[in-house]
């Protein structure tokens, strides 16, 4: 027989052909879910221990920002600390098991994504591992600093500061956890090129917008406001757009149009 006879093989498409109903897409984003809240779980058993000494090690740019003789945090409650150190082992469990937690987000996306591109699974939760760690380690290191410094010392010679444990942990670990999602973005934006949603001309378009909108984010999550302090959160949030970009070029599906009208 000819060769140009013979059947063509087929596109390369999702493995299973099968569009999933609301109700299947539902049942797997609870099994996922179930199997990030055990991981989670698994995470605080693991961190707890430690979990007076990753309080301090936390609030090391509190201290470093209270003046000579004050460097000390209260609690109002015989039971505050007790509960204290139980968030620092839930909030440590999640970077413990956030390596199982992005798999599960990996097994979830991966029905919509080409055969080849289901292989990617340990590229993907490595990234996502190194991205969310970094964006916490980024924050500890350069933004908790000088923001403690500078809304500590706003307040004069003459006062003296009480801070509070709980309210001085919950403020650590939302610029830890905001940080830790922002720099998720390149993943985010690749994630959704893969998909088929977005590409990096529809990014590249949309450059200007992004960058309104990384700025305004920067203006809430930073706890200072200054111009110094609001930098120091938008420029790594526009490179990380950028990376979006260039990852959706690389990565992202050619023709996203023939993919939402499939």
């Amino acid at each position: 027989m000819s060769p140009a006879l013979l059947p063509k093989p087929p596109a390369e498409g999702p493995e299973d052909d099968v569009h999933l109903s609301l109700r299947e897409h539902l049942l797997e984003l609870r099994q996922r879910l179930k199997w990030a809240v055990i991981w989670l779980l698994i995470g605080f058993a693991a961190s707890y221990y430690w979990s007076q000494q990753l309080f301090h090690f936390l609030m090391r740019p509190v201290f470093a920002a209270l003046p000579e003789g004050e460097k000390a945090l209260h609690f109002s409650s015989s039971i505050e600390p007790f509960m204290i150190y139980l968030k620092v082992g839930l909030y440590a469990g999640l970077f413990v098991a956030s390596p199982m937690i992005f798999w599960q987000i990996w097994l979830f996306v991966a029905p919509g994504l080409y055969r080849r591109e289901r292989r990617k699974i340990v590229p993907f939760v490595v990234a996502a591992t190194l991205f969310f760690v970094g964006g916490a380690v980024f924050c500890y290191t350069v933004i908790l600093p000088p923001a403690f410094q500078f809304l500590i010392n706003s307040a004069g010679p003459d006062i003296k500061p009480v801070l509070m444990m709980d309210e001085q942990l919950g403020l650590v670990m939302m610029l830890l956890l905001a940080f830790g999602i922002v720099f998720e973005l390149p993943l985010i934006l690749t994630l959704l090129a893969m998909i088929g949603l977005v590409d990096w001309k529809f990014l590249s378009k949309y450059r200007r917008h992004a960058i309104v909108v990384n700025v305004i984010v920067a203006a809430f999550v930073t706890p200072t406001g200054d111009p110094f302090n609001l930098a120091l959160m938008a420029v790594p949030m526009l490179l990380c757009y950028e990376l979006g970009i260039l990852g959706a070029w690389i990565f992202g599906k050619k023709d996203t149009t023939a993919r939402m009208t499939a």
